[in-house]
């Protein structure tokens, strides 16, 4: 049995200074490592907070109770448990450990006991380089033994609590909603969960809080937030896990500047606490600007390397793949990347084999050489058409020019990546810096050409631009939305809007979606409702927590800074989500499986 006091710490492994010289101490932790230097053993002992190094002394003839101790600390193996009590000394000064925040002092091994021991790892929390994702994953709580891990845990622990912080102060109330609910259409596929109560039928896991905040705000909760799981059933990649986590907030009687900043107050916060820096002012850069300058909705904004529209200046040249696209309905526009000209042939055909994963056929480029644009398409290009070029994209000797000529979004979506890839490889981006903007005014439908219908861009929930109401029926696609997400390197941090709070609009907002009555009322009656008693004029906006972490913490994937995550097929190693059930609990579900699942 383990007795109280060997599990007493008084202090933890990152915590003892020069300032605790000759105190009497106790720590508990896990063997980092192990070493023997002629008769005198190191340890390297380790917890969350930090290590410290503990010493055990060749024992004196005689000592029996030393003697012992000396030799179970001979027998320490790598990860196992200990307790360990001695007196805290100075390591001197040729033995300072500078990378250690306790690297100036030793503790001098009194009493040593082992609390568990541990079978050979898999792996060492230090050489998680070299190991598989899934290994790591099977394996979760020697990877969260990982410094890395332990950071992004406890920062997340941080502004999590920094969040509610702000917003206890401002007057917000946090409200739990429901995680067992109705399936609704919010974009994504829900997961789904039977009913054992009500045969046949399905609860849905929520993609969001939306409709139930919403609720909220016609009930009088006037401001609500909620730190909450969310579920959607998508394919994923390195920044998006079927579950996730996000800081959710809505406030009655506001405008969309009131939301923007007790956003901008949050995420202040939330940078202080990682030690990263928030503008005063967050630049605010409309949809529309956003993509004829950067091609994509969520900007990085780090440098200054934008797209230009040259379909006009270019229109006069021979080049069939720039007249085709223009004649098409299409657009011709060009990067200017500063000093690309020292690319080599192989480096252009690495960017057009990249590109070509966006949908191009192929990359057009010149450089501007001695006063002339050279190879590629310069051929193409008269004296008089690259002059013009050049005074359109500011471009200097040194220079590269890419071009995408195509539908305009075919070509923001070639060129917008190409952008950020091209400014990496040139040294544009800063590290450890971070760019924050709001994009604003963003279309409220786009069209579905495949399904022939009217999607929402964000949710069917969003109340349109009060000059555009009367595009609703005239041209649903020219009507702007009083929707606003923020961006932050080019990772869109989260999102929101001001919402429907007027039966009458959200019905038309619903004929155009293709919704008709029957199935608004199926779908959404319990809001349609509430829309009718009351509703007061709100909005508000949910914050992605994971990959707020992930950019803090400048890690590459969710999956760093989630401590249970799922594999991209969706699986959890550890685990062994998901997984088959028994037949009885089929039967008490009234489910049977037809199509024998496959491992």
């Amino acid at each position: 049995m383990i007795s109280d006091a060997v599990l007493n710490r008084t202090h933890n492994c990152g915590q003892l200074r020069e300032s605790d010289l000759g105190a009497e101490v106790r720590l508990c932790g896990w063997v980092k490592s192990y070493r023997d230097h002629g008769g005198v053993i190191f340890v390297d002992l380790r917890d969350r907070y930090g290590i410290t190094q503990v010493v055990f002394d060749t024992p004196e003839e005689g000592d029996d109770a030393g003697k012992a101790m000396y030799e179970l600390a001979d027998s320490l193996r790598n990860e196992w448990v200990i307790s360990i009590a001695g007196v805290v000394r100075h390591r001197g000064e040729d033995r300072i450990n500078p990378k250690l925040n306790t690297g100036q002092i030793e503790v001098v091994c009194t009493e040593l006991t082992v609390l568990n021991e541990s079978d050979t790892v898999p792996f060492g929390p230090d050489s998680f380089t070299s190991v598989a994702e899934e290994t790591r994953l099977k394996y979760r709580y020697i990877d969260l033994r990982r410094p890395e891990m332990t950071r992004s845990m406890t920062l997340r622990h941080e502004i999590t609590s920094a969040m509610r912080s702000v917003l206890n102060e401002s007057g917000f109330v946090e409200v739990e909603t429901p995680f067992l609910t109705k399936s609704t259409p919010e974009g994504a596929r829900d997961f789904l969960v039977p009913s054992r109560m009500n045969q046949a039928d399905f609860y849905a896991l929520p993609q969001s809080p939306q409709l139930f905040k919403q609720i909220l705000m016609v009930g009088g909760m006037d401001r609500y937030y909620q730190v909450v799981r969310c579920f959607r059933d998508e394919d994923l990649r390195a920044d998006r896990q079927p579950e996730f986590t996000q800081l959710d907030l809505e406030m009655s009687f506001v405008t969309q500047a009131d939301v923007m900043d007790i956003t901008n107050k949050v995420l202040r916060e939330v940078c202080k606490v990682a030690g990263k820096e928030f503008p005063d002012e967050v630049p605010i850069i409309t949809y529309d600007e956003a993509m004829d300058k950067y091609g994509i909705d969520r900007p990085d904004i780090r440098f200054e390397m934008f797209l230009h529209d040259v379909s006009e200046i270019v229109s006069a040249t021979d080049f069939k793949v720039f007249t085709g696209a223009i004649e098409s309905g299409g657009v011709v526009k060009v990067l200017c990347a500063p000093g690309g000209a020292k690319f080599t042939r192989k480096e252009i055909d690495v960017y057009t084999a990249f590109v070509a994963d966006y949908g191009a056929r192929g990359l057009a480029w010149t450089k501007l050489e001695g006063g002339a644009f050279a190879g590629g398409v310069a051929k193409f290009l008269s004296p008089e058409v690259q002059q013009q070029l050049r005074d359109a994209v500011g471009a200097a000797d040194g220079d590269i020019l890419f071009f995408a000529a195509a539908g305009v979004d075919d070509v923001n979506k070639i060129l917008a990546p190409l952008r950020v890839r091209v400014a990496e490889d040139i040294g544009l981006i800063a590290p450890d810096t971070y760019a924050w903007c709001w994009i604003t005014e963003f279309p409220l439908v786009s069209y579905n050409a495949q399904q022939k219908r009217w999607d929402s861009l964000h949710h069917p929930f969003t109340m349109p631009a009060v000059e555009d109401m009367d595009q609703l029926t005239a041209d649903p696609g020219a009507a702007k939305s009083l929707a606003y997400d923020i961006v932050c390197n080019g990772t869109e941090m989260g999102g929101g809007s001001i919402r429907i709070h007027d039966r009458k609009i959200q019905e038309k907002i619903f004929e155009i979606l293709g919704i008709g009555p029957e199935e608004a009322e199926e779908k959404f009656g319990f809001l349609l409702d509430a829309l009718r008693f009351g509703a007061p004029p709100h909005g508000g906006l949910a914050l992605g927590l994971d990959r707020i972490v992930m950019e803090m913490v400048s890690a590459p994937s969710l999956r760093d800074v989630i401590a249970f995550p799922k594999t991209q097929r969706g699986t959890c190693p550890l685990t062994g989500a998901p997984a088959e059930v028994d037949d009885n609990q089929l039967a008490e579900l009234d489910l049977k499986i037809i199509v024998p699942h496959k491992k």
